[in-house]
């Protein structure tokens, strides 16, 4: 599970990368998640887009694709979503660490 911190970071991440997955009438197909996942595996990050067309709303859309490929939902705005997994064998991106919760046992 990722912070707010860290999500943070991650949309400010997204600002700077193009679309790259866009999901039509069709839906979420395995074609779309097969796409997705091998997105995921390159970059860590994804910019998707739900078309008007599309029978799914976006927020749906984005979760379904989020746990078909293991990844979590940073953000959707409008039509746009972004989703992140990280690479475990070749990390591309590095998240800024959480903070540690210190507590008053007194």
């Amino acid at each position: 599970m990722i912070t707010s911190k860290q999500r943070a970071f991650l949309r400010s991440l997204a600002n700077e990368i193009d679309t790259i997955l866009m999901v039509g009438k069709s839906g979420v197909g395995p074609d779309v998640v097969k796409q997705a996942d091998d997105a995921l595996t390159a970059r860590e990050i994804l910019k998707g887009k739900v078309l008007e067309t599309s029978p799914v709303p976006v927020r749906d859309t984005a979760e379904r694709i989020a746990a078909e490929t293991g990844s979590q939902v940073v953000q959707v705005i409008g039509s746009k979503f972004v989703l992140y997994r990280r690479n475990e064998k070749e990390p591309k991106i590095t998240l800024p660490k959480a903070a540690k919760k210190e507590y008053d046992m007194t």
